[in-house]
């Protein structure tokens, strides 16, 4: 007995409303051919199987699996944490493959051989349905399920139909689901962007994965429109190992929430990895540093006591740097604040500065006035002219810049007298990480702020 699908349906909404034991394959040789590459014409026969979809014992019910090309196939799932819940708030479901010999098996080689027997769309779509079965058997009550989308499925126009009447099927809203559409995908065409505003429209919580990577621009950002923002793995990796781009994550984080997107961070394999992204402020983590992937939930306890540690681990990390840096500018509080009361009591500043000139990573010294305006050029240390700053010549001098929206002329300002220092930023001078120590003080031309900008790469290095 053979029965057609509706074409706009397809095999998402076959697995899900249909009984089950039952065997789909492709077309035998005496039916008649799909007219199109894209026509979906999935069979019910009871001929040996091509696809096969059956539940199986679990420990909690049952859960469905799939049978193709002698691979049986079956969802797992991965928790996505809230750093702020301190629970799991989704899952990533993605496919495990055992061979006949029960042996696990790549689940890319299964993806090949559909991919060699024209069957792969068809495969990708049962897998979706896979996941929302068992997703739909998981006892999970208000998290999401995140489901890595394909490219070609993305942009079949039947996609959020098929989709949607899955979910009916099990009633589960759209409004569960995560659709993470890569980065790379759609490239510039428009079709792309008015897909994904539909599937938002139905429901769907967007997601664009992958940003960081290769070619990535935050025009794609605004252009999707997506509500969370997954980094590429890339990016850690590089944060990993070099400190300035570990520094930059936070801003990366910060300019997506402005955008109006939450931000994840997966992959995370390493207590380092975790840190890392913690201390960027974002908002989900995944990673096997905190559970791999699996065909039960994480208890709610063991994922609240794994955030519990990482953050105590976090803030002895930030302790620990505040005391490195504390130690490292500790001369240049008593340097300056000495600077400064030879200031007030008018000594020139070439000879009030000298001592702090004389420190190992003082860049430079200047003045500013009550309106951020700054006095006379920088004071430099003698001989430490470094190759950097004749590249960047037409910035070094500075006499009657305006430093009035600078944070350290601003503190300065507001706490009189009390040494202030900045974090770490970039020095328009010589385009180099610094910090600058100031101090507002009074003086007989009126109140004046004393600056000296501390080559922090140098600092670092030491």
């Amino acid at each position: 007995m053979t029965t057609r699908l509706p074409r706009h349906l397809g095999l998402a909404y076959f697995l899900l409303s249909y009984p089950v034991n039952l065997t789909l394959t492709r077309p035998a040789r005496h039916v008649r051919p799909a007219r199109h590459r894209n026509e979906m014409t999935s069979m019910i026969d009871l001929d040996p199987p091509g696809f096969q979809s059956r539940p199986i014992a679990g420990e909690e019910g049952a859960r469905r699996t799939v049978l193709y090309g002698g691979y049986t196939v079956f969802s797992v799932f991965q928790p996505v944490f809230s750093v702020a819940h301190r629970r799991a708030i989704g899952y990533h479901a993605s496919l495990r493959a055992h061979d006949e010999q029960g042996q696990q098996a790549p689940s890319q080689e299964v993806f090949t051989q559909a991919a060699r027997r024209g069957d792969l769309l068809e495969l990708g779509r049962l897998a979706e349905s896979l996941h929302l079965g068992n997703f739909n058997a998981f006892d999970s009550h208000d998290e999401w399920l995140f489901l890595s989308l394909h490219p070609a499925a993305l942009m079949d126009t039947s996609y959020g139909d098929a989709l949607l009447a899955g979910l009916k099927a099990l009633g589960l809203q759209p409004q569960r689901v995560v659709l993470e559409v890569s980065e790379q995908a759609g490239g510039e065409n428009s079709r792309f962007a008015e897909i994904i505003d539909g599937l938002r429209k139905a429901g769907f919580v967007i997601a664009l994965d992958g940003f960081g990577a290769k070619h990535s621009n935050i025009d794609r950002v605004w252009q999707v429109r997506p509500d969370i923002v997954t980094l590429d793995r890339s990016l850690l990796a590089q944060a990993s190992r070099h400190a300035h781009i570990e520094r930059v994550l936070p801003g990366l984080v910060s300019m997506l929430h402005e955008s109006g997107q939450l931000v994840l961070v997966g992959g995370l394999s390493t207590e380092r990895d975790a840190l890392i992204a913690l201390e960027s402020n974002a908002d989900f983590v995944q990673g096997a540093y905190f559970a791999r992937p699996d065909v039960e939930p994480v208890p709610p306890a063991k994922a609240a006591q794994l955030m519990d540690d990482l953050s105590a681990r976090l803030r002895e990390r930030v302790a620990a740097r505040e005391r490195s840096q504390s130690a490292r500018l500790a001369p240049y509080v008593s340097a300056i604040e000495a600077a400064a009361k030879q200031l007030a009591e008018g000594v020139n500043m070439n000879d009030a500065t000298l001592p702090l000139l004389g420190l190992d990573d003082t860049a430079r010294c200047f003045l500013l006035d009550a309106s951020g305006r700054q006095i006379g050029d920088n004071v430099l240390p003698d001989g430490r002219t470094s190759q950097r700053a004749k590249r960047f010549r037409p910035l070094l001098h500075s006499e009657g810049a305006s430093w009035e929206r600078r944070p350290y002329f601003i503190g300065a300002m507001k706490a009189p007298g009390r040494v202030q220092f900045t974090p770490p930023y970039l020095s328009i001078n010589e385009a180099h990480l610094c910090v600058t120590a100031s101090v507002a003080v009074q003086t007989e031309l009126g109140v004046q702020v004393l600056c000296v900008d501390i080559n922090w790469d140098a600092a670092l290095r030491g």
